[in-house]
């Protein structure tokens, strides 16, 4: 999230500044270390959930600068950046999605499994079921299965937040 740190995986160091990020497999051992005082870091933990006929990914490192954001459903001022592969083998999501200030989900939507979200910078007001919340950066949100959901940025700046979610298995 912010200040220079390094990871050692895979028996290679690896030097990480705010929008680097890192998936590591189940049982992994790594060694992380700060080199200053203030470094901030978002882990998102869960169970692996495998996939028959799928290897349980590797290890991965990278940089959302490195990563596109494409327009949602071709609204260029609402863009997506994957930052995981989106494959069979991999059974979360993690995302960046971007708003340019007045850009809104394009509907109401509803999912079948949880996720959850942090506020990257900016603001703006995210509905969950019938309330409506004001959000801005380092805000949490968790969402429940079957939550209507629907957000839009306002002020002056873009708006992005990190979400995760369960993908590629069966929900029940």
């Amino acid at each position: 999230m912010d200040g220079p740190f390094s990871i050692l995986v895979d028996d290679k160091k690896h030097r990480l500044d705010k929008g680097s990020y890192v998936y590591l497999p189940r049982g992994k051992d790594v060694q992380i270390k700060s080199s200053g005082a203030g470094t901030k870091i978002l882990i998102f933990q869960k169970a692996y959930q495998s996939l028959a006929g799928f290897d349980e990914p590797a290890s991965m490192v990278g940089h959302e600068k490195d990563i596109k954001g494409q327009p949602f459903l071709g609204n260029d001022d609402a863009r997506l950046q994957v930052l995981l592969p989106d494959r069979p083998e991999f059974d979360m999501a993690v995302n960046i999605f971007t708003y340019q200030p007045g850009a809104t989900l394009p509907f109401v939507e509803t999912h079948i499994m949880e996720h959850g979200l942090m506020m990257l910078k900016g603001q703006g007001i995210y509905r969950l079921d019938s309330d409506w919340h004001p959000v801005r950066e380092g805000d949490v949100i968790w969402m429940a299965p079957y939550c209507p959901q629907w957000f839009v940025a306002i002020g002056k700046t873009p708006a992005a937040y990190l979400y995760y979610k369960d993908v590629n298995r069966d929900a029940m």
